[in-house]
């Protein structure tokens, strides 16, 4: 049977009960985490639940435990389950308490639910790249928060699958911010460029761990703003995140990048970026 964490107790799927009046679904008061998990490790793990913590203060949520106890938890949750390569999906919320917009009182505790679920790499994409289009960003101006409230990015998305595309690329007013589900990243003339980690993105630990393997690799990588204009005539395109790892993008709006095909910064990227799971999580597919 399929195991999950309730308020930090292991327990049977089919036992989880989810109260009705929980402000994570009313309200979607909240914030979550999604954790990579190679041959049965946490990839990142510390930094994406450091992140977890950070999100919860910025929305003034108590943590239910400390984040070293929550790591032991999904260790053991992982190995119940015998996952072997997926992710793990962790989310709290403010409790439970009749519907108010207003802060519940302190005798009101938060809700902790964890989850794994199976997913193989998208070796495929990552191989031959994808297609994207570009959306204006909609999305309120505290997207360094990874709350539950997903419905502008839910549309992005969508918009992109009608479309026949893996993303929705976002940009306000003509600055490229990130994608509906990912960050992404420039590169031209040999230099990686990707939105500065501020209030209007998310700073995926993908893009952190690429950043840092680009810094370590002699390869230039600058922080700062960039336009659509900038995206689509760039030499290279690229995604990163936890499910997406690193992410070729060959088409924008129609429009082909370089020469259609995934480029060299990026083919090195995802080399140094599969040697890092394999350091820390051991032999992976082969991307």
């Amino acid at each position: 049977m399929v195991k999950m964490i309730l308020n930090g107790n292991i327990t049977e799927r089919t036992e989880i009960k989810i109260d009705l009046e929980d402000r994570g679904y009313q309200f979607g008061d909240g914030v979550y985490e999604v954790i990579r998990v190679y041959n049965g490790v946490l990839f990142t793990a510390d930094e994406h639940l450091n992140r977890l913590e950070a999100s919860a203060r910025s929305i003034h949520l108590t943590m239910p435990c400390s984040t070293v106890e929550m790591k032991e938890q999904l260790l053991q949750l992982v190995e119940e389950n015998k996952l072997d390569t997926g992710i793990i999906y962790l989310q709290i919320t403010r409790g439970v308490s009749p519907r108010n917009h207003l802060f519940p009182g302190a005798e009101v505790g938060p809700v902790y639910i964890a989850y794994t679920r199976e997913l193989a790499s998208p070796t495929a994409a990552m191989e031959n790249g994808v297609k994207t289009i570009t959306v204006e960003d909609i999305r309120w101006l505290r997207c360094d928060i990874k709350s539950l409230n997903l419905l502008p990015n839910l549309l992005a998305k969508q918009k992109a699958s009608e479309n026949g595309c893996f993303e929705a690329l976002q940009h306000r007013n003509g600055t490229v911010t990130e994608g509906s589900s990912s960050n992404v990243s420039i590169v031209v003339n040999g230099e990686v460029k990707t939105h500065p980690a501020n209030n209007l993105i998310l700073n995926g630990i993908s893009r952190q761990v690429m950043i840092r393997l680009c810094t370590d690799n002699q390869i230039a990588v600058k922080e700062e703003i960039y336009t659509v204009e900038d995206l689509i005539g760039a030499d290279e395109v690229f995604l990163t995140g936890t499910t997406t790892e690193v992410m070729p993008i060959i088409e924008i709006d129609g429009k082909k990048i370089g020469n259609g095909a995934p480029g060299p910064i990026t083919r090195q990227i995802q080399t140094l970026f599969k040697a890092e799971i394999e350091k820390q999580c051991g032999q992976t597919a082969k991307i």
